[in-house]
Formats: C-alpha cells, sequence, structure tokens
C-alpha cells in the first residue's frame, strides 16, 4: 500500500499462530460446511483449507455433541480454530477447556450478564479472545429505536456495547464486526467503528450469495475498505464451498495489496487475437499456483497491449500469429513457437521465484 493507504492502527489480538491487527499480514477466514459432529470430515476440510492458503478457520457448535467434538479437531487442525457459538454460554466454557484458539459469540443472545462475565473471564485467563460479531438482521429493536431507526449506527452501538461488556468483565482481546448485505452499511459502519476504536476489525459482507454475484457483492465491500487501510482479517461469505471462499479471499488481498504471491496479468483479448489466450492463461495459473513469492507475469494476446505489459513484468509473453515472445525484465529473451510458450513461461518463472531447476518445490 502507498503512503495514502496506510493501514489503520488496532491493538494486537492473538488467534493461536496468527497476530491478528497491530499491522500484521491481513488474515484468510472461512468456516467449515461440513457437520462438526462428524470429526473424521471436518479434519479432513480443515487440512484442505490450509493447503489452499487458508490461515484461521471457524467451526459451527450448534450443541454438546459438536462441543466435545471440538476438543479432537483441534488436536489435529493445522489452523487456529475459532469455535462458533450462539444461545448456550456452556458450549463457549466447553470450547475454551478444549483449546479453541478464538471464540465468536454474540454476548446479546447466550443469556445474563453474569453468564457472559463467566465466559468473557475464562476466555481471558487463557488469552483467548472473542469476536463480537454483530450483523444488521440480528440488531435488537431496543437499539433501532435508541438510534432513530439508523441501521449503520445501530449496528456501530450494537458492536460496541458487547465489546464493552467484554472488557468490563477482564477481556482486552476482542475483534469486532460488523456485518450486513447492503454494502452502503458495511462500508459506512466499519469506518465509524474503526474510527471510534483500536479493536481489530474482521471484514466481511454477510449473505453474499452464490458464484459470481456474491463474489462481487464481496470483493466490491471488503475490498473498498482494504483499499482504505481497513481491515484485519477477512472471510468472504459465499453460498458454497470454503475452498472459494479462502480462493476468493486471497486474490482480494493480492488485488489490493496486502498480500504479495502471484500477480498474473492478461489482457481481455478482442477480434485481433489469433490465438485462444484462456487456455493459455489457465494452464499459466495452474503451473504456478504454489509460488508463494511475489512474481508478476503477463500473458498478452496481441501485437497492441501486449509487449508494453509483458516489458513491465517479471516475466511475461506477447503472442501474435500463433507464435510468442517471451520477455524477462523488460528484454526480449526468446521467440517461441506455440508449442513453447507455456512450459518457456513456466520455467522462466519458477527461476525468478527460486524455485530449482523451474521444478515444484
Amino acid at each position: 500500500m502507498d503512503e495514502g493507504q496506510r493501514r489503520r492502527c488496532s491493538r494486537v489480538v492473538r488467534v493461536g499462530s496468527v497476530l491478528v491487527g497491530g499491522g500484521w499480514p491481513v488474515s484468510v477466514q472461512t468456516m467449515t460446511k461440513t457437520d462438526t459432529r462428524d470429526v473424521r470430515a471436518t479434519v479432513a476440510e480443515v487440512q484442505r483449507l490450509a493447503a489452499l492458503g487458508c490461515d484461521i478457520v471457524r467451526v459451527a457448535v450448534p450443541d454438546e455433541a459438536a462441543a466435545r467434538a471440538v476438543a479432537e479437531i483441534k488436536r489435529e487442525s493445522p489452523l487456529p480454530l475459532v469455535a462458533d457459538i450462539h444461545f448456550d454460554w456452556r458450549l463457549a466454557m466447553m470450547c475454551l477447556e478444549a483449546g479453541v484458539d478464538k471464540l465468536r459469540l454474540n454476548p446479546g443472545n447466550i443469556g445474563s450478564a453474569e453468564r457472559v462475565r463467566t465466559v468473557a473471564q475464562a476466555a481471558a485467563e487463557r488469552g483467548v479472545p472473542i469476536r463480537v460479531g454483530a450483523n444488521a438482521g440480528s440488531v435488537s429493536p431496543e437499539t433501532r429505536r435508541r438510534t432513530g431507526g439508523d441501521t449503520v449506527l445501530a449496528l456501530v452501538e450494537s458492536a460496541l456495547e458487547q465489546a464493552r461488556t467484554l472488557e468490563d468483565a477482564g477481556l482486552p482481546h476482542i475483534v469486532v464486526s460488523v456485518k450486513a448485505y447492503d454494502l452502503d452499511v458495511v462500508t459506512r459502519a466499519y469506518r465509524e467503528v474503526a474510527r471510534r476504536t483500536d479493536y481489530p476489525l474482521h471484514l466481511g459482507v454477510t449473505e453474499a450469495g452464490a458464484g459470481l454475484a456474491g463474489i462481487v457483492r464481496s470483493a466490491a465491500g471488503i475490498g473498498s475498505l482494504l483499499l482504505e487501510g481497513i481491515g484485519d482479517t477477512v472471510r468472504v461469505s459465499l453460498t458454497g464451498p470454503p475452498d472459494e471462499e479462502v480462493a476468493v479471499g486471497r486474490e482480494l488481498l493480492l488485488a489490493t495489496g496486502h498480500r504479495e504471491g502471484l500477480c498474473l496479468v492478461s489482457c481481455p483479448t478482442c477480434g485481433r487475437a489469433t490465438v485462444d489466450l484462456g487456455p493459455i492463461v489457465a494452464e499459466v495459473r495452474e503451473g504456478l499456483r504454489d509460488l508463494k513469492v511475489p512474481l508478476r507475469v503477463a500473458v498478452m494476446g496481441c501485437e497492441v497491449n501486449g509487449p508494453g505489459e509483458a516489458r513491465e513484468a517479471d516475466v511475461g509473453v506477447a503472442v501474435a500469429g500463433g507464435r510468442g515472445v517471451l520477455f524477462v525484465r523488460g528484454r526480449v529473451v526468446r521467440r517461441l513457437e506455440r508449442q513453447e510458450i507455456v512450459p518457456a513461461l513456466l520455467k522462466e518463472a519458477r527461476r525468478l521465484a527460486g524455485l530449482s531447476g523451474g521444478e515444484r518445490s
């Protein structure tokens, strides 16, 4: 990020091995879609998500059977584990005893102030943070009345009141989220919380939907806040497999300058293109998907923008007339036949990334 897009300064919260806030890298979260009581299936899903680059994973804990399963899942999880609790404070206590790294709860729906205090004190003793998750759809009627029907203000006040309840009970390790479906509400609410507090912020657009529509809505809301320097951890909430949430979350961090890795630039193609660029781009992306170092790779489909964009990349190809030219940091290094384009680009990219012999590590 440039000087005009500096990260908001927040307190630091530790979630297992991941530090959230305080300028530490923005983390990607998702939530398992398995039945938490099915330990084998849940552990397998968590392991798959870790391999895809997820940083923190959350599991639903709807009952005591699920809470008991959390202990075993925690023992085998390669990721910090968050327990999602509603309605029953005893489930939170069971999960703390099971060793979870974080709780997500709404203090307003787990019982009396005394029960909230008991959970907060137990979490504080263990150094376990709690995320206060306020959603526009679950703000109490009393809070709406008190804020004059202003959804943004009601959402912010609801979250901060709940956070104060935890602070008063002695818990300083708090993360806040203020989610809604409406993007105007989401962005204004997060800006207001960011202005008024130093809590780390968990970004998300709730109930964003499925497929392209959900991805676009999430990217518009979360991405705009990230570009303003707001946000310490993100979850893209999609109706679909958690793998998709992780992939979109990682791409959002790359696009907004919050994470380093493969940046694949490719042109949209037009009537000037003499080769089908889609399969080439897909093959290059798959061949470099394990890269963790910052590298800009360009795949351009004609002689108009191609050479320029390819020259600006670390490595790239410009394809025209069924043949290609390989550029490395602005310099033409080789002319290629069609069948050579992808192998040559992958080999050079992996060499620049420091992977021996162009082979996968």
